[in-house]
């Protein structure tokens, strides 16, 4: 996600092209048909004078039916819906406003001068035709030195993601409540933030951003600690066909060390994708943001689920004096925990 619409004269990529152009056309038709916009706002986080807000302006069919209950549907509707691109977006964080204007996939992502307290705060999103909304922003004390930073796939979620018949069943058609947590998560997570008061907890995945609502719900559902999911926008990039997930992962622990040059990072994954290897690779540039990498171990019917072999993959060599766990569940890594003096 992007501040804004791609500045004039750049290049985009010929399916990036194709696809701005098939949205314009639609957006016009349904338009017409009396769709309107919608503002989607996600949770965002921030420290005392600055927050990062995320959103997204899509055009969608007036529903009649008000008192539909919204999750009790299945992932697919989350798709059917048309981007806005370029649209004005007013900011409202504390007493502080801000224009912006979304991307070509209608989104908008922007750090912003704020004025928020410590802890759980609000952003106003407005644009015109849309209903205003609110989104949260958990704004992160400076003087909180230990925080959380966690996959989703497999690790608090049980997704299979990799083999893309599964994802695009657990995506598109089953229903949210049918989707399992994996065991002991939840609670190996809320004794963290018990552990280190004023602790964040980050999730990220490779995740599209059309299911940050299900994904919050399912979250909350299952009791575990809130805090912003930093998920990614599928197809077209102006540079390329697809977007990389890994490059998605890896790019937001990097700015995450930006932002709190000060903090030190759990990060909390599973050995079914590539995450040993990316944390263990960040353990090396940012030794000072790691405090611990804990790697939930899959069955060996989730490793053929998750990547099509009947072993756990070969784990990423592990960096020097780095606090590194692992365990199949939640209770397990909570005893690994224990025993390293982090909870």
């Amino acid at each position: 996600m992007s501040q804004g619409a791609p500045r004039p004269g750049s290049v985009l990529h010929r399916a990036a092209r194709i696809e701005d152009a098939v949205h314009r056309r639609i957006e016009h038709r349904l338009s017409g048909r009396g769709w309107v916009p919608t503002i989607t706002a996600y949770a965002g986080y921030g420290a005392p004078g600055w927050v990062r807000v995320m959103g997204r302006v899509l055009l969608t069919r007036p529903d009649p039916r008000k008192n539909r209950r919204p999750e009790l549907v299945r992932g697919w509707r989350s798709f059917t819906t048309v981007p806005v691109a370029d649209a004005e977006v007013v900011v409202v964080a504390g007493h502080r406003h801000h224009t912006l204007r979304t991307d070509r996939g209608g989104y908008l992502d922007a750090d912003l001068e704020a004025d928020l307290p410590v802890g759980w705060g609000e952003a106003e999103l407005r644009c015109e035709g849309a209903e205003p909304v609110r989104a949260r922003v958990r704004v992160i004390d400076p003087e909180v030195s230990f925080g959380v930073i966690s996959d989703v796939d497999d690790t608090v979620m049980v997704t299979a993601l990799p083999r893309p018949m599964l994802a695009a069943w657990n995506t598109f058609v089953l229903n949210e409540h049918a989707r399992r947590p994996v065991p002991g998560m939840a609670v190996l997570y809320e004794r963290l933030v018990n552990a280190h008061p004023g602790a964040p907890i980050v999730y990220i995945s490779t995740g599209a951003w059309n299911v940050a609502p299900t994904l919050s719900r399912f979250l909350g559902r299952h009791l575990y600690p809130a805090g912003p999911i930093l998920l990614t926008d599928w197809g077209p990039t102006k540079s390329g066909w697809f977007r990389s997930g890994r490059e998605h992962k890896r790019q937001s622990l990097s700015r995450l060390a930006r932002e709190f040059p000060n903090m030190r990072w759990l990060l909390v994954g599973d050995d079914g994708q590539h995450d040993p290897e990316l944390y263990s690779s960040f353990a090396r540039s940012h030794p000072e943001n790691v405090a611990g990498v804990a790697i939930r171990h899959l069955s060996p019917t989730e490793q053929v689920l998750a990547s099509g072999l009947p072993v756990p993959m070969e784990q990423a060599e592990k960096v020097p004096d780095a606090v590194w766990v692992s365990a199949p569940d939640g209770a397990g890594l909570s005893e690994r925990l224990h025993e390293v003096g982090l909870l």
